[in-house]
């Protein structure tokens, strides 16, 4: 390649560089909005199919999009009411046990103390305090506890801000989600516009059933999750299992995330029916029993019936996928990484297998 004046293609270069990076900064920069407005379509879509099948029943969109949105609210302000108050009273009950303990410190000393003199009486518990307190003295342990202090106070505050960040993030996507849910149409119809006239069928077909896939794959997930955290409410009521209504909710939660949800949300279910003074061996052996039939069934009867419309995604690559996923967006990206996955097979089958065929 002959270059026929230098100072042109040098600049040409150093301004096709400076763009590149200038786009790449901005994606990073705009990385929060980005997910914002993908969670918002990812849940669009989730909720299409219903807002589908109430126009079908004779609702106007605009009605049939407001009751889905005031539905999918409930839902969750009842997650809230339900988990907020135990919450509390669980705090409220800690706060009164450790209260005694910090008023009365001499007497609880001496009865911790007395109960080490009973327990092991080869050792010398008046010499173990005296260590103790001599190393507690110490200046390095003051300046350790100090700068322990300054850190947990520095944590407090970054969690304040975390917490009011993730509640103006999903005040953002409740509104884009109402405004994409509300817009679906009109938005498709847009994109199917830039598409030239001779390959636009093709493509309405193909993006049809994309949407469609994922509309049903995400309300087929949060189906399971109903029925698995309905059906826990109800058993561990019957065992006495503690924290009842927490437990529900961790099980609906984690049935959200595909084909390991289940089980890791039985698992912390039966780790807390283990809780020392709150549940006992018996009840985590009845939760354990009752969980490990109900991923059975849900794997062999309740899931193929409920995913039937949505596209078959290979276990090998649900694992890749949610893994994939979760590296880059965390809980989130595990959650939208099975979609897209299948997303991509429907591309595969219906364009790149179609093409291959004929050559």
């Amino acid at each position: 390649m002959k270059i026929h004046n230098p100072f042109r293609t040098a600049l040409v270069a150093t301004l096709g560089v400076g763009l590149g990076i200038l786009m790449l900064t901005s994606i990073q920069t705009l990385s929060t909005i980005i997910l914002y407005i993908g969670t918002a379509l990812f849940l669009s879509l989730g909720l299409d199919p219903l807002v589908t099948w109430l126009e079908r029943r004779g609702l106007p969109r605009w009605l049939a999009v407001l009751l889905t949105i005031l539905a999918v609210l409930s839902v969750f302000a009842a997650v809230v009411l339900i988990v907020l108050p135990v919450l509390i009273q669980q705090i409220s009950e800690l706060v009164e046990q450790v209260t005694p303990l910090v008023q009365n410190g001499e007497e609880t000393t001496d009865a911790f103390k007395l109960w080490l003199t009973e327990t092991f009486p080869n050792l010398a518990v008046d010499d173990v305090f005296a260590y103790i307190k001599d190393w507690l003295e110490q200046e390095d342990w003051q300046r350790t506890v100090a700068s322990w202090t300054e850190s947990i106070g520095q944590g407090v505050l970054v969690l304040g801000g975390a917490v009011l960040a993730g509640l103006f993030g999903a005040f953002i996507v409740l509104v884009l989600t109402i405004y994409l849910t509300a817009s679906t149409p009109s938005l498709k119809r847009s994109v199917y516009q830039l598409v030239p006239a001779s390959k636009r069928e093709r493509f309405i077909e193909i993006a049809d059933q994309i949407t469609d896939s994922v509309g049903h794959y995400v309300m087929g997930q949060v189906s399971l999750g109903v029925i698995n955290g309905i059906l826990s409410a109800i058993y561990l009521s019957i065992i006495n299992a503690p924290f009842t209504a927490v437990l529900a909710v961790i099980a609906f939660f984690f049935s959200l995330i595909p084909l390991v949800g289940t089980l890791t949300g039985s698992t912390i279910i039966v780790l807390a029916c283990l809780l020392p003074g709150l549940g006992s061996p018996a009840t985590a052996l009845a939760a354990a029993i009752y969980y490990l039939i109900y991923m059975q069934v849900e794997a062999y009867f309740i899931a193929p019936r409920i995913m039937s419309r949505a596209v078959a995604v290979p276990g090998a690559v649900v694992v890749i996928a949610a893994l994939s996923g979760g590296a880059l967006l965390g809980l989130l990206g595990a959650l939208i990484a099975i979609p897209v996955a299948a997303s991509i097979l429907i591309i595969y089958r219906q364009v790149a297998i179609p093409r291959m065929e004929k050559r």
